[in-house]
């Protein structure tokens, strides 16, 4: 790759974030990792580079129009030009009806869908007049439906899946590639690990979706044809029900 290019994660934890930029860091992608702290990062950012990549770490809170504003001229000034933006913040909170307080409605409504808007926005100001990037929003099985007790995380996840509808139909024509891949399962996560041994004990037999499968689906996504564009596409295990 002669041009200097880059892939934005935001939330770039420990499992889907982090592969996915350790994927793009192999076909010689600057990775620009964010989550709210920085030093959280720094294994990430420190495995990218001793692997021969090339990796920044920003702490940064998404949610703040301000801050993913400042994040993206970042990137574009100091780095290279962002190619691919992944949205990948959580936000999985359960609470009954009659227990999810307006703060925890509204602040799960900011983490999965508002600061996904930012990001949405901003990349898409500098990849227009290139006329090209990618821009992928991480689903979940809460983007397709509700469940008992996740009223708040089903409409953050609804509304951000409207948003990547609406981009796409937007910016497609425009040479923007708009996704929004549906993860429907547990991920090998330490929550799962810590959480549900049990399960986790018995993945190969129950299925457990895999960092790095999930991080090559995005990477094929990203370097598929135009005229074979992919919006929604469903990840899941062989064994996970739907």
């Amino acid at each position: 790759m002669n041009e200097k290019k880059a892939i934005l994660v935001i939330g770039a934890g420990d499992a889907t974030g982090g592969a996915i930029a350790r994927r793009f860091a192999r076909e010689g992608y600057i990775a620009c990792v964010t989550r709210r702290s920085e030093d959280k990062l720094q294994p990430l950012v420190t495995e990218i580079r001793n692997s021969g990549g090339e990796a920044y770490g920003f702490g940064s809170d998404a949610r703040k129009e301000e801050e993913m504003i400042g994040l993206i001229e970042k990137i574009e000034r100091d780095i290279a030009p962002i190619e691919v933006a992944v949205f990948n913040i959580g936000a999985n909170v359960r609470f009954s009806i009659t227990e999810t307080t307006s703060r925890v409605y509204q602040k799960v409504w900011e983490m999965a869908c508002f600061s996904g808007f930012l990001m949405g926005r901003e990349t898409a100001k500098v990849m227009l007049p290139r006329g090209r990037g990618t821009i992928i929003f991480t689903g979940a099985t809460a983007s397709l439906r509700g469940s008992d007790g996740f009223a708040a995380f089903a409409g953050a996840k609804h509304a951000l899946r409207a948003l990547s509808q609406s981009m796409a139909r937007e910016l497609w024509p425009k040479g923007i590639h708009v996704a929004h891949p549906v993860i429907d399962g547990a991920i090998d996560t330490e929550f799962i690990r810590t959480n549900f041994p049990e399960r986790y004990e018995l993945k190969e037999q129950l299925g457990i979706l895999n960092p790095d499968s999930i991080a090559e689906a995005y990477w094929q996504i990203h370097v598929q044809p135009r005229d074979a564009w992919t919006h929604e596409t469903e990840l899941r295990p062989w064994m996970e029900r739907w």
